[in-house]
């Protein structure tokens, strides 16, 4: 039976926080009827990240489980792009290593993608169902970095930076392959390319709990961001990202792609 989900979980260090993620996945996924594959991408960790999936916590008929390794340390952007693109699902989504948003949350983002869409990408635009929130310089920092992101990719959408976004497969091959930013800059530029490939977006908004232990720098990370923001501009008058017409369902879909390419 091929393959209907792939999860992607970009990872670096988190061999400590992962193991209780991995058992909530798997027995997420062996409870439902459809083939899952759950990949763990390790971004150059110096703990025992990468061996978490010698041995699986949920062996089930319907679950595969895989490892991939970057060549040392590139970025949640690089980790999420090599993963999707040696994803083998149907369709295909990322998230987060702590589960911000559970993944009983899924199938939220599926009926969007049931109803047309071809990505659908989790919110936290209504705060009501934000369980544990960030710290206020944190949210307001947020806050700040959509507006930019706004007003300088003309992206609509509320919240651009939740790490839980859905794919069609279709979608994920046309849109991947094209993406530049390799750290936390990432997400824009992956709407940034699916509008102007004329991809329907869904903005789904979800149950979100603020996890302690996250890896961005609130001053580095940020400053960074504000310039891949510019960088997703200049990449758009360079002609990175081509305006090609978008794959309708039935047409034939390309082999995997490399994760440079």
């Amino acid at each position: 039976m091929p393959t209907q989900l792939s999860i992607v979980i970009p990872a670096l260090n988190e061999a400590a926080r992962l193991p209780a993620t991995l058992a909530k996945l798997g027995r997420y996924c062996a409870a439902r009827p459809e083939r899952f594959e759950i990949i763990l991408v390790d971004d150059g960790s110096t703990d025992n990240t990468a061996e978490l999936l010698r041995s699986p916590p949920v062996a089930a008929a319907n679950l595969t489980w895989r490892t991939l390794r970057n060549p040392g340390n590139r970025g949640k952007g690089f980790s999420v792009r090599h993963g999707m693109l040696d994803a083998e699902g149907d369709r295909l989504l990322f998230t987060d290593a702590d589960l911000s948003a559970p993944i009983t949350e899924l199938p939220k983002l599926e009926a969007a993608l049931n109803a047309g869409a071809d990505i659908a990408i989790g919110s936290r635009r209504e705060r009501k169902l934000i369980t544990a929130h960030q710290s206020v310089f944190r949210e307001n920092a947020g806050r700040v970095f959509n507006a930019i992101v706004r007003a300088t990719l003309g992206l609509p959408y509320v919240d651009t930076q939740c790490g839980f976004k859905l794919f069609t497969r279709a979608s994920a091959l046309a849109i991947f392959p094209l993406q530049r930013i390799e750290r936390w800059g990432f997400d824009p530029e992956l709407l940034f390319i699916a509008r102007r490939r004329g991809y329907k977006v869904k903005e789904v908004p979800v149950e979100w709990a603020h996890a302690d232990g996250a890896k961005i720098r609130m001053v580095a990370d940020s400053g960074r961001m504000f310039a891949e923001v510019i960088q997703i501009r200049g990449n758009a008058w360079r002609g990175c990202y081509p305006r090609t017409p978008r794959l309708a369902p039935a047409t034939g879909l390309p082999g995997k792609a490399g994760v440079g390419d």
